[in-house]
Parts: structure tokens; sequence; C-alpha cells
């Protein structure tokens, strides 16, 4: 897995958004070079979740709704991919048949490792941090 186009595409819409202004799908997706396709998908995921609003009308287009101090990579990702999970056989109820609790697998392990110490870089700086210093 690691981090889809989708993920990578989230974030360049929120950031096209993070000078505060209402912007269009087509201008977003002219500046991040994202198809308008993928962007409207994405569009729609980041507002049903609560990170950007949608404006009808001639002037119309999106606006970011989040403080931007309080989300991290982690948030945005995770609307787009809510497992973000390295490997298939991490997640929950997965029925492996080399690791369990009695006899661990040690790749598992070690997997579950740097997924950890992942998922605590993703939410180690706000994107205010990232994007406006």
């Amino acid at each position: 897995m690691l981090i889809t186009k989708e993920c990578d595409y989230a974030i360049r819409i929120i950031r096209a958004l993070s000078n505060g202004e209402t912007d269009s799908i087509p201008s977003i997706s002219e500046k991040e070079q994202i198809t308008l396709a993928n962007a409207y998908k994405i569009a729609r995921k980041l507002e049903k979740s609560g990170y950007i609003k949608s404006y009808r009308g001639s002037t119309g287009g999106y606006a970011l709704k989040c403080d931007l101090e309080q989300t991290t990579l982690y948030d945005i990702i995770t609307v787009i991919d809510p497992k973000m999970l390295l490997i298939e056989c991490m997640q929950t109820g997965f029925d492996c048949p080399v690791h369990s609790h009695t006899s661990p697998c040690h790749v598992h392990c070690e997997f579950a490792r740097i997924q950890k110490n992942l998922n605590q870089d993703l939410k180690k700086y706000s994107l205010a941090k990232i994007f406006l210093e």
C-alpha cells in the first residue's frame, strides 16, 4: 500500500486551498496536475469528512474547512485510505498461516514496528507547519 496516488492528490487539494480562498476544481486540478475526475472524486471525500466545504454558484468552488494547525498528513491520508496498512496481513482478522500470538512471524513484527513509526511520523507535524512555513 504505502501512500496511494489518491492520498497524494488529497494532500495536494488541501495544499491548493491552504491560502484560505475559495477555488474551483478545474483551477485546483490544473495547478496540482490532477485529472478533473480524480479531483472531483477526492474533493467529495474531503467534503464528506469535513476538511473542505463546497460553495455553489458562479463564484462557488471549494474552501478549506479544517484548521491546518490541527490537521496532519495522517488525518488526510486516512480519509482516503482508512486502513493505511503496509501489508495485507496487518488487517484485523486476517488469517495468516505463519503469524500467531503463540508463534509470531518476525517479518510481520518488523512491518508492525515500521507501521507504528510511519503513523507517528505522519501525525508529527501539522499541515500548517508543512504548507505555510
